[in-house]
């Protein structure tokens, strides 16, 4: 039997002789090509800033910071511009409404004011008005005793005279026209609120009450210059119910430009020294005083003067006004005259300056009953001599007088200065009412 040879597996690849063989797939890939077509303007544009650019000797940052800074200020300048110009539109549209206002300081004879102008608050007359404060008073009237009864309370929100935004405040209250004394509450320092609660009595018949007026004045006290007057009341005393006590606020008006007579001001100082029983008085100096003459010295008026006063040709007449002062200083013990000096006089002025000094003999137990009467007094040579002004201090005194007699006391051997307004020598008399001079056995009463 012929042996059997296995089967021969047949391969999958083709034979190495086969006449077609089967070429790798070729993959062919197409670019595509993007044109992009560039404006010849814009190139020729972005060619000249490059070389504008290359030509500038700073790098391209420091080119674009100073660029962008540019911009940023013209932009500025613009919303600067805008803004200016709408404030000025603004500004017109006000005028054109206040125009619209009717001005009622031109309109004569007695107006309505609602019926004009329904809100006058807002027209504006050309002037603000100062905020003085106001000022809590009372009235009450006795008419068995014919007694006005005037009482000062309190003030609020007073206006500021002092550089550190405050007030030495007090009050002065009198009646007009006669006006028969002044009286003066307590100086209250550092404050825009003081609370007086003082009262002050004056003797006026029903009669006359109806005709006067009561004036309260609020001051700043000032030890070396003139106090400033801080604002003022006017009660028209004939249009109070005096059934019932007033008690009310007010606000303090601007002071009347017709105010009371200014006699001047007079400086001196007290010094007391209580273990010696010394009273020295120094007489320093008087300012605007009220002329008395016309021409020089009192009683010697040359005959041009007269003319020219006659004429009523005394424009720029401070050449012409004078008076010849001299100051008198009395002590009044218990209400009586017990002694007095004066001062040398001082020719042809309203200023004069003295700088005189007079020592009294003035127990510790005398100087508690003891009256300091000051008096300035025109010298004429020919006729009675006048009196120019008055002032008092002492135990019966008020206000700054008191005051002022008061910090000598406090202040044994030191000498105080303070500068005083003359009262006119009626007012003084009437409040002290002094008796005749002390006599001789009883000069010094213990």
């Amino acid at each position: 039997m012929p042996p059997t040879h296995p089967p021969t597996p047949h391969s999958s690849h083709p034979a190495p002789n086969a006449s077609a063989s089967r070429a790798p797939p070729v993959i062919s890939t197409t670019s595509t090509h993007t044109n992009t077509t560039i404006n010849p303007a814009a190139a020729a544009a972005a060619n000249f800033f490059n070389d504008l650019l290359d030509q500038i000797p700073l790098p391209r940052w420091a080119i674009y910071t100073i660029f962008v800074a540019g911009v940023l200020l013209i932009l500025l300048c613009c919303l600067c511009i805008c803004i200016k110009c709408c404030c000025k539109g603004k500004k017109k549209k006000r005028q054109q409404k206040t125009g619209e206002n009717i001005n009622l300081k031109g309109v004569n004879g007695k107006t309505t004011t609602a019926l004009v102008q329904p809100d006058v608050a807002d027209v504006d007359y050309g002037s603000t008005k100062k905020q003085r404060g106001r000022l809590l008073y009372s009235l009450e009237y006795n008419a068995a005793l014919s007694e006005l009864i005037v009482g000062v309370k309190q003030a609020d929100s007073l206006m500021a005279m002092d550089l550190g935004g405050s007030s030495d405040p007090y009050v002065k209250v009198y009646i007009c026209p006669d006006k028969p004394k002044t009286c003066e509450t307590k100086v209250f320092r550092h404050t825009l609120n003081p609370v007086f609660n003082e009262q002050f009595n004056f003797q006026i018949s029903k009669s006359s009450l109806l005709k006067s007026t009561a004036v309260m004045k609020v001051f700043d006290f000032n030890r070396f210059s003139k106090h400033n007057i801080i604002g003022e009341l006017r009660v028209q005393l004939c249009n109070v119910d005096w059934n019932h006590v007033i008690e009310e606020w007010q606000d303090l008006a601007e002071p009347a430009k017709f105010e009371e007579e200014e006699l001047g001001e007079i400086c001196f100082s007290l010094r007391y020294v209580p273990t010696a029983g010394k009273l020295t008085v120094v007489i320093l100096e008087a300012k605007n005083l009220k002329s008395m003459d016309i021409g020089g010295s009192s009683g010697q008026t040359s005959q041009r003067d007269e003319i020219r006063f006659m004429n009523g040709n005394i424009q720029n007449s401070d050449t012409l006004l004078f008076a010849d002062p001299y100051v008198k200083v009395q002590l009044a013990l218990d209400k009586r005259k017990w002694k007095k000096r004066k001062t040398s006089i001082k020719k042809k002025t309203l200023n004069p300056y003295y700088n005189e000094s007079f020592t009294f003999d003035v127990s510790f137990e005398q100087i508690q009953r003891v009256n300091l009467v000051v008096s300035v007094w025109d010298h004429d040579a020919m006729t009675r001599n006048d009196a120019m002004g008055k002032i008092f201090l002492g135990c019966d005194a008020t206000g700054n007088q008191l005051r002022h007699w008061a910090d000598m006391l406090s202040n044994p051997r030191r000498p105080v200065a303070q500068w005083h307004s003359l009262l006119s020598a009626q007012q003084v008399n009437s409040t002290l009412s002094l008796k005749k001079k002390i006599p001789l056995h009883s000069k010094l009463p213990f």
